[in-house]
């Protein structure tokens, strides 16, 4: 599935297009093992399984719509799709596009000029829940809905579709033939969940909240029932496929901050949960569990080291009833919950997703290229990566390209275009735009300002820190030893903002004025570890003379409010990664253009950073039928990014879910799309 049409956070100067060599492509290197931590689930035979049972799934909120093309469809609309419509094309554990058997025995380009043609030859056997065949009617009815010629369909997501001439039946019996207008590399992205016309063909039901359900699909379950807080799926009688392990899946509403006391309650089986989560069911059953992971998982790309263990914490000893203060009820009480979550295991793995630095580029010190550039290479990216994913026993090198994560084809660290770490490097870019240190620029620490939160947030200072990474990380597991907290966790009440500095600041300053950037930060649970990460950061600033004034938003309103709104001068923020980086990744680092009423229309791309050579790469990459030439183009826009120095990848977010055991065929599933009809409970 195009990630673009589920674009948002989990939650680019203009140049002179230069003339390239002609192009060509390389199959190598999409062979290969997926790389480490790339999915972590139980694999099982099918015939190991039960053959019954519900599974219940927690999910973030209850779809608003069971439409993955509408502008309000989230991660749920997406997981529900995936078991009951068709997906033409899934995901292997390296992200890479594999033909779905179960709808197609075949796809391919049969023409390139004049126009590219497409023929689909479909599963003779696959048809609606309906009894209807699967054909050609529905392929130009979803065309029709998303190429972006009706208003009646508002918003919806047309890329790829707008680049479509027409869809006929085949020459053959069960082919569909789709004629471009325009070249397209990205084809395979089309179609993905396929909506039968009954839901295309009328711009009332595409539009229908997900309340009204969804009364024909054609996958292994279909939708039976939904409530305010749940979705209930059950086995499609009319499946032609391999005959789904569970009678049903409860898709169950559960925000995070609850879902710890949901797995206790016994109220789910599967769910993905935050560090703190994982790190009680890791202590539950340390022994077993830290074997278990140092075997590792019987699936390829298993996330393989244990975590550190969490035993000595004042959560574990929580956890096995050692509070001196607790009576014997509060003791039995703690010995109950940890018999309950010791049911679980952790799996893990790197997300498709990526947390970036982003550096607002639209106005202020940060619309200057040096600048940006110059706080770009005072960000030890390798430290912020081992700060967050070391501790979950998972790789820790920093991402090196904003297009691909590490394993998918074409994959390239491309960091070097910017340039490494340096102090002094940034403090020369820095001076470059008239930005010194000096006498002039030695202050006071600033006092603390409060935000319209009234919460207290440190001063923007530059003081010289001696404090090198080693002795941070040891700083950090002082804290965790002391505080009983780990590191990467939210600064306990009283920690608000930054940690404190005392003393004189050597600010750089330009005709007076200190470098002050402000730095938002979501004040949630969910965004705890940004705020680490952050924090981090700003001491990092603080060694070149950039001052940092962080600022503490709510949660809900921290994307909606500041980031597509630009109102913030550095922000983290993450991105899904994409299969097809040449259409998805495109309108997230498209040039800004100029309004008719002098605003400025952005897309996606929120740091406002962008360059005309960017857009010639995508939109070459975008007509490129050879795949090596078409991975060549995206790889030279990847660099172009890093020159631009609006968006900084750190590392790809852990993906950690707390999985029942006894199921099988699920868990952390990274890339690859989950095979819903092999999940299921071992005999």
């Amino acid at each position: 599935m195009p990630i673009a049409k589920r674009r948002r956070a989990m939650l680019l100067a203009a140049g002179v297009m230069l003339p390239l060599p002609v192009l060509t492509g390389c199959s190598s290197e999409d062979d290969g093992p997926p790389p480490p931590a790339a999915w972590d689930i139980a694999s099982a035979p099918r015939t190991g399984t039960t053959g019954s049972g519900t599974l219940r799934w927690a999910l973030d909120a209850t779809p608003a719509t069971f439409n993955t093309f509408q502008k309000t469809a989230d991660t749920g609309t997406q997981r529900i799709a995936g078991a009951v419509l068709p997906s033409l094309y899934t995901l292997d554990a390296r992200g890479k596009p594999q033909r779905n058997g179960d709808y197609l025995t075949g796809a391919d380009v049969t023409s390139s000029e004049p126009r590219q043609v497409v023929v689909y030859k479909l599963n003779p056997k696959a048809v609606w829940s309906d009894g209807r065949p699967i054909g050609a009617e529905d392929f130009q009815a979803q065309w029709k809905a998303l190429r972006g010629t009706d208003a009646a369909y508002g918003r919806a997501r047309n890329a790829g579709y707008d680049r479509i001439a027409k869809i006929e039946p085949g020459d053959k019996e069960h082919e569909v033939k789709v004629t471009f207008a325009k070249r397209y590399t990205d084809w395979r992205s089309l179609f993905t969940p396929l909506y039968p016309k009954s839901v295309m063909a009328n711009p009332a039901v595409f539009a229908a909240p997900a309340r009204k359900g969804l009364a024909v699909g054609a996958g292994p379950f279909m939708v039976r029932q939904v409530t305010d807080t749940s979705v209930t799926l059950v086995r499609n009688p009319r499946w032609w496929g391999d005959r789904a392990r569970l009678s049903r899946v409860l898709f169950r509403t559960v925000p995070a901050e609850k879902r710890a006391e949901a797995l206790i309650a016994g109220q789910l089986d599967l769910a993905e949960v935050d560090a703190a989560t994982a790190r009680r069911i890791r202590a539950a059953t340390p022994d077993k569990q830290a074997a278990g992971a140092a075997r590792g998982s019987s699936a390829p790309g298993k996330a393989g080291a244990p975590e550190p263990s969490a035993s000595g914490t004042a959560e574990t000893a929580g956890a096995n009833g050692a509070s001196g203060t607790s009576g014997d009820s509060a003791t039995d009480k703690n010995r109950s919950r940890t018999r309950a979550l010791s049911r679980f295991t952790v799996r893990k793995a790197l997300e498709p997703a990526y947390t970036q630095l982003a550096l607002n580029g639209t106005k202020g010190p940060l619309a200057d290229d040096r600048v940006r550039r110059g706080v770009a290479r005072a960000i030890d990216r390798k430290a912020l990566a081992k700060l967050v994913l070391k501790p979950m026993g998972l790789p820790s090198e920093p991402l090196g390209n904003h297009l691909l994560m590490a394993g998918q084809p074409g994959y390239q660290d491309h960091s070097g275009a910017l340039g490494d770490p340096d102090a002094n490097a940034a403090q020369s870019l820095l001076a470059d735009a008239g930005w010194r240190a000096g006498e002039a620029g030695r202050q006071k620490a600033l006092g603390g300002k409060t935000d319209d939160r009234g919460g207290r947030q440190s001063a923007p200072t530059a003081t010289a820190s001696a404090t090198d990474t080693a002795t941070e990380s040891a700083t950090d597991s002082a804290t965790e030893s002391a505080t009983g907290r780990p590191s990467g966790a939210a600064p306990a009440a009283g920690d608000a903002g930054r940690r404190g500095r005392a003393g004189k600041a050597a600010l750089v300053r330009k005709q007076g004025r200190p470098l002050v950037l402000r730095f938002v930060l979501p004040d949630d649970r969910s965004g705890a570890q940004l705020r680490t990460v952050g924090e981090r950061i700003a001491r990092m600033l603080e060694k070149i003379g950039v001052g940092t004034e962080i600022t503490k938003v709510p949660g809900e309103s921290y994307f909606r409010d500041h980031i597509v709104t630009g109102d913030y001068d550095l922000a983290l923020y993450s991105w899904p990664a994409s299969a097809y980086p040449a259409t998805d990744a495109r309108p997230i680092y498209a040039k800004p253009q100029p309004a008719a009423d002098g605003s400025l229309m952005v897309e996606q791309n929120y740091t406002r950073v962008g360059t005309d050579q960017i857009d010639q790469f995508f939109d070459r990459a975008l007509s490129e039928l050879d795949g090596g030439a078409s991975r060549s183009l995206v790889s030279r826009a990847d660099a172009r990014i890093w020159a631009a120095a609006g968006s900084i990848p750190l590392y790809q977010r852990p993906q950690l879910v707390a999985v029942r055991k006894g199921l099988v065929n699920a868990g952390a599933f990274g890339f690859s799309t989950p095979r819903y009809q092999d999940i299921g409970f071992r005999r």
